[in-house]
This record gives structure tokens, sequence and C-alpha cells, in this order.
């Protein structure tokens, strides 16, 4: 089942521009930003996808369009195989935006149980849902009875992310979920977004967190200008090839050292071992051979392939125009 759909989505923002001229009216025009051109999405039932790119690249417009929240311009979306809008479809989803806005003076468990009554929760099972989610998305002891305000940003979006999965939804949508966090706090939305996979929800999120992304998704797109850059597995998009060989050593001679450092493309000397980075297997054989022959110590032999944040940067630059040819 095709959980989400696009067809040729697009969306262009007019601003009316009036130019005065020595406190005259001098012309009256009008600017066209495309924040949206002919995108095809599809995610699947039961996956964590991720829409990656850079600022400005058109990830809140999509997801925006998706919840309703604007209209687009052209082309089509489907959630669920129903056309958006569909109530029957958004009782089914959960959503975080990038920037949420909460009333202050509300206390963590009156948030949660206002939202509970917007979806029209019975109060017995209101009682039973919000202390499982706070302790699901990992927000402290006293974060039921402390107001809104007193939340730091991470618990902010810690209690967002619980909102979102106040209705026990089938899709739950994120936008930019680990932004201001901590590497604990990413680490722990993380383990939440492959726990609800466990589930069979459907998790679809934004992110220009890319290390994240390469650990979580099963598949991603990557949009850039408003246009679909690519889409597809991280097995599929990413070389398997190895591009580099890290090797740190200790205990090799001196003469070993000097030699090997003529084919390393990075050497450094560090106190107690040697880290070298090889492009060729031939010269990590050679470096295995010494550490063998001299009863040497090898510390660690990492193969490199490329990550997502390198095919990420070379596939945004090759869609960019070049300064001279706008």
């Amino acid at each position: 089942m095709k959980i989400i759909e696009t067809i040729n989505l697009s969306k262009v923002y007019t601003h009316d521009f009036i130019d005065v001229e020595h406190g005259r009216l001098k012309f009256n025009f009008f600017r066209r930003t495309v924040a949206l051109e002919k995108l095809n999405l599809e995610v699947r039932e039961g996956e964590i996808f991720g829409l990656l790119g850079p600022n400005g690249a058109g990830k809140s417009t999509t997801i925006k369009i998706l919840m309703g929240l604007i209209f687009p311009t052209g082309g089509s979306a489907r959630i669920m195989e129903k056309p958006l809008g569909d109530k029957t479809v958004k009782a089914q989803i959960g959503f975080l935006p990038e920037n949420p806005f909460f009333y202050d003076y509300l206390k963590g468990e009156e948030f949660l149980d206002y939202y509970g009554q917007l979806y029209g929760m019975p109060k017995a099972l209101r009682r039973k849902r919000i202390p499982e989610l706070f302790e699901l998305v990992g927000l402290p002891d006293h974060a039921p009875n402390l107001p809104l305000k007193g939340y730091s940003k991470g618990m902010l979006q810690r209690i967002g992310l619980a909102q979102a999965l106040l209705n026990d939804p089938k899709l739950v949508v994120l936008d930019e979920p680990q932004s201001g966090l901590d590497p604990l706090g990413r680490k722990e939305i993380r383990d939440i977004i492959l726990r609800l996979k466990e589930t069979g929800k459907t998790v679809f999120f934004s992110s220009h967190i890319l290390s994240d992304a390469e650990l979580i998704c099963d598949r991603v797109a990557i949009v850039n200008r408003g246009r679909l850059v690519a889409m597809g597995e991280l097995s599929h998009l990413l070389s398997p090839k190895i591009k580099e060989y890290e090797v740190v050593v200790s205990g090799l001679s001196r003469e070993s050292l000097n030699q090997l450092e003529q084919h390393a493309r990075k050497y450094i000397d560090r106190e107690r071992d040697v880290l070298m980075i090889f492009d060729k297997e031939d010269d990590v054989k050679e470096v295995l051979r010494r550490v063998v022959a001299e009863n040497a110590t090898l510390v660690s032999l990492t193969p490199r392939k490329e990550t997502l944040e390198e095919y990420f940067i070379r596939e945004v630059a090759r869609t960019n125009p070049s300064p001279s040819n706008p």
C-alpha cells in the first residue's frame, strides 16, 4: 500500500512588489518563487522515509501541503490512497511541525489531555495513554506537572512528539524532529522512530542531519530547489565500492613508517600510534605484512564506503547552477 503519493506536485508563491521612485508610484510587478516543481514521491506502508535537502529545498512546503496547511498550485497528492483532506485519513495521522508553538502556561499533562480531547479520546483512555507517552519520549518525572514555559528546547520537542503519537496514528509525519537536540536527544528520537516502525507505523520525516537519516531510513528522497534529485534505498543510492582504508598501527619501526607514509593519502603520527589513510588495497596489505613481520600491533582497520552526506553533497552540487550560468 502507498501511504503517501505525490504526482507532479508543485507550489509557486507569488509576491506583489511596488516600486516607488521619489515618492511616486513607478510600476507594479509580480515575482514568482518556485517552492516545488513537479515532485513525485512514493512512501510505502511500514517504512521509515527521509525527505532530505538543504534549507529552502521544499521539504517543509511538501509536508505543509500533505497536512493541508497550504494548497498546491499544480499536481496532486494522496495519503493512504485517498485525496488530501479526507477526514478518515486525518484521524490516522500524527504530525509534529518544525517550529511548534505551545501555550506556555499549560502543564505537560494538561497539554496532552487537551489534545486528547480534540481527538475525541475518552477520559479513561487519555489517563492511560498520557503517562505511557511521557515515558516513551523520555521526558523527566517532573515534566507532567511543569508548565511548558519551563520546558527546554529538547523537552518541547519531546512533548510535541508525544502529541503527534497521542492518537496512535498509522502515519507519523515529522518536520525536522531532531532540530535543536543534543547528540543524546537525537539518539533518543532515532530510537523512538525505530520503535514506531517495529509497531507497524509508517514514519515520514524531513531532516538535514544526514548521519541520523542514514542510520534509520529504509528509503530517502533528496530534493533541491523544489525538484527531486534522487530517491531510493540507501543500498542502491550509495556506491558499494570502498573509497578508502583507515589503518591505525603501533610498534612499527621508523623505517617502515617512513616508507608507508610515502603511499598514504593522510598520515598522522600520534603519541601512542600512527593513523594512515590509503586509497589502494595493496598498500593496506603491505601494512599488514610489516605488522606481522615486526610483531607490531594493528589497532584498527576500517574500510570506508561512500556516506549519505558525501552522496548528498555531490548530488546537490550537481543540480545547483554554476555562478557563471545561473
